[in-house]
């Protein structure tokens, strides 16, 4: 064998265990036919930190936010100044985006989350940005999601209670909804 092709095999191997060690784990998805419960999910935020809802809400009050689509950052970031600025002003209410995404190789979650990652150098939203790579049919019919041409935005409980929901585009009447419930339960 030659140099060259001993060379490229052990490149080949180095990317391979890199791409091996960042890539994020399996995500997992418990569906609870209890009421209106948000599903029991995990994921990897794109710090490679793992994730599991609803026991790691580290709000009292969480604003998640679904995206299926690639293109359906630009429409949730017409929510995120209004969230964040909600964020700084209610004590316990904290937001998270939700790609949600068809359950895949661990080569290919790699790609797709170091992709992300280089894509987005904001450290909040690296933290706040948790993949889950599921089965989406069961999710979307545990969540009354009837197709993917859009984004949900969910205001859920600590406990994975969903007391709001909302599709699509920032309007100011849908953020009057928002803040309504969110003054509703801090106000108790």
């Amino acid at each position: 064998m030659s140099v060259f092709i001993v060379f490229v095999i052990l490149v080949v191997v180095v990317i391979a265990v890199w791409l091996w060690q960042i890539s994020p784990g399996s995500s997992s998805l418990f569906v609870d036919n209890e009421g209106d419960k948000f599903p029991q999910v995990s994921g990897f935020n794109l710090d490679r930190k793992e994730f599991k809802f609803p026991q790691d809400f580290e709000g009292d009050l969480n604003l998640l936010i679904v995206a299926f689509q690639q293109n359906h950052q630009s429409t949730v970031n017409t929510w995120i100044p209004k969230v964040q600025a909600l964020e700084a002003d209610i004590p316990g209410f904290i937001y998270y985006e939700l790609p949600t995404i068809k359950e895949m190789t661990t080569m290919s979650r790699a790609f797709i989350n170091e992709g992300m990652r280089a894509g987005i150098p904001d450290q909040t939203a690296r933290e706040r940005t948790i993949t889950l790579y599921i089965n989406k049919d069961e999710f979307n019919t545990a969540l009354n999601i009837p197709d993917e041409e859009d984004i949900y935005l969910f205001l859920v409980e600590k406990d994975g209670k969903i007391i709001w929901r909302e599709i699509g585009t920032f309007e100011e009447k849908k953020a009057i909804g928002l803040e309504e419930i969110l003054m509703k339960k801090i106000s108790k």
